[in-house]
């Protein structure tokens, strides 16, 4: 149903922050006028990982980290669900890989930016006695490193910004976001393309090479609607096409099959088909390839 990304500094307070938004949203669903389909919030981070800090060192160790996260978060996406991600999330390459995941899901997205400087960061890191601070070296590399969220860029918005001296984030904007906001479509770039079976380009071959000859053995140069006696087609599929007032010679017919067959065969290697199952069947290229003579044959 959702996804919200909690990005900022290390040690900014983003864990307090993320625990305060799962509290509130969890009081939203469960107050008796809501009956939205959301049945549950999960918090995911680090923690609930068990990434260790230390996997921010280098990026030898950082990269199957965020690659655990980013698993562990295409999981746990679903439409009953709002979904927390607790983490640095201090890349904007890879929050833009979350929000494209969230697109695909047909989830509303938003980032709550938490907000600390730098020297707040420092003293409360050092001040850690749970074992879970960074080393001095690992916090300045990622404080330097840092890219903030924009809310001009698609993957950040709607951004929420809560700065360290705010007691709570703005809850009633938030809901509204995940509640209401727009659910933005798969990225197309994204999408799986449906692959046309080994024998297309065979069958592209042979229907469209059985309609010229039909065409030529069929037709009388009065024009209108010709039944043709294709080899390929059953008696009560046989395919019908309307001539223009005049004889038709083989060469006008294998030119206009030549263009026909190069744009298909470029969809079919390519794999640059139109939207939606396509089929390549002998039925369906009849149907295209006439279509496309009837247009042609016309001018």
């Amino acid at each position: 149903m959702a996804l919200i990304t909690i990005s900022g500094f290390p040690c900014s307070g983003k864990t307090r922050r993320a625990e305060q938004i799962r509290s509130s949203l969890e009081t939203y669903i469960h107050d008796e006028s809501y009956q939205g389909p959301i049945t549950k919030v999960v918090l995911l981070s680090d923690d609930t990982l068990n990434l260790k800090r230390s996997s921010y060192d280098d990026s030898r160790s950082e990269k199957p980290a965020r690659g655990a996260l980013f698993t562990a978060m295409q999981r746990q996406m679903a439409s009953d669900t709002i979904l927390i991600v607790d983490a640095l999330n201090y890349i904007k390459g890879f929050r833009y890989q979350m929000y494209c995941a969230a697109r695909e899901m047909k989830l509303r997205v938003c980032t709550v930016f938490v907000v600390a400087t730098q020297g707040l960061c420092r003293e409360w890191n050092s001040a850690r006695e749970d074992g879970l601070a960074y080393a001095p070296e690992t916090l300045e590399n990622l404080l330097f490193r840092y890219e903030e969220p924009s809310s001009m860029v698609r993957w950040d918005s709607p951004l929420f910004t809560v700065l360290w001296t705010e007691d709570a984030p703005p809850m009633p904007q938030i809901w509204e976001a995940l509640t209401k906001g727009v659910v933005k479509p798969p990225n197309s770039g994204t999408l799986a393309v449906t692959k046309p079976p080994t024998d297309a380009l065979q069958a592209l071959e042979q229907t469209t090479s059985s309609i010229v000859s039909a065409i030529l053995a069929d037709q009388t140069g009065i024009g209108g609607k010709l039944i043709l006696s294709t080899s390929m087609s059953t008696p009560s599929s046989k395919p019908a096409i309307t001539l223009p007032i005049c004889t038709i010679t083989l060469a006008e017919l294998q030119r206009l099959k030549r263009q026909f067959v190069t744009v298909h065969k470029k969809a079919i290697t390519l794999g640059t088909t139109e939207k939606g199952a396509v089929d390549w069947g002998e039925e369906s290229i009849t149907a295209k390839f006439v279509t496309y003579l009837e247009e042609h044959l016309r001018s």
